[in-house]
């Protein structure tokens, strides 16, 4: 399954275990302008990295099979997020952002461990700015509190984003109690750093990257990333290490490169 799988292999029976961290806008399974449909080599690398928990922006649930479509043997029958899911993580939740003729699309959050709850929140400003929270709660074997996980699709416009943060903000402090963990994963759009005033100032969390390279992780675009648009947030836990993908094969796929991080 790839280096982080390998690793768990060597941890001590009984210990707690480190968590393995995925984020990725995976631009509706299309590779950058949308010239190629690369969900099936998507699929791939996500299971190579041997991630637990898998944070995913703009994946199709329904979406409608055009004859050009149906003539491609790698676009899936099932919703998209099921697809990709397949054998590696049995559990998983989807929240609906946009629902258009032939099809829609949203956040996913695919787990190797249980879900005990999990909600959709709409933070949409625009009807044509569709965006939500996917808030899911995952029991993890050996923790002794359940863990929060979020993922997030912030709008392109400042005026959605700063409405939308305290949406995100309210939620959290509301149905998020102080000791238990959280990780809050995603596209948050945020090219001019306003997110973190809220997140860390209000609610006392973390950006992996920061922490632990100094900075966020450029991920937008991937062919040349300049903007620092995907993070990865967390509460509760300990940094482990972190890498942005978004050379070699990575490269040819999404228009944002992946975040991974390891957790414990």
């Amino acid at each position: 399954m790839g280096l982080a799988r390998k690793r768990r292999d060597g941890e001590q029976a009984g210990a707690r275990p480190p968590l393995h961290i995925l984020t990725y806008n995976v631009h509706k399974g299309y590779c950058t302008g949308n010239r190629r449909f690369m969900l099936d080599a998507m699929r791939e690398r996500i299971a190579q990295t041997g991630a637990d928990i898998v944070f995913l922006q703009e994946i199709h649930g329904y979406a409608e099979k055009s004859a050009r479509k149906r003539r491609r043997a790698s676009y899936p029958e099932q919703p998209h997020f099921e697809y990709l899911a397949d054998q590696a993580w049995p559990h998983y939740a989807y929240g609906c952002n946009a629902i258009y003729r032939k099809g829609d699309h949203g956040n996913a959050i695919l787990s190797m461990h249980p879900f005990t709850r999990w909600e959709n929140i709409d933070i949409a400003l625009f009807p044509r700015s569709s965006r939500s929270i996917l808030h899911g709660v995952i029991d993890i074997p050996g923790y002794e509190a359940p863990l929060h996980t979020l993922c997030v699709h912030l709008g392109l416009l400042e005026r959605e984003r700063r409405a939308q943060m305290r949406t995100l903000v309210e939620r959290i402090e509301e149905h998020v109690p102080r000791d238990e963990p959280m990780i809050i994963a995603g596209d948050f759009n945020d090219w001019r750093m306003q997110a973190e005033r809220h997140l860390k100032a209000e609610l006392g969390l973390t950006e992996l990257f920061v922490q632990l390279t100094g900075r966020h992780a450029r991920t937008f675009p991937v062919w040349a990333p300049v903007f620092p648009v995907d993070r990865i947030y967390y509460r509760g836990l300990e940094p482990v290490s972190c890498q942005c993908l978004g050379d070699g094969h990575w490269r040819e796929l999404s228009d944002h490169a992946a975040l991974f991080g390891v957790l414990r």
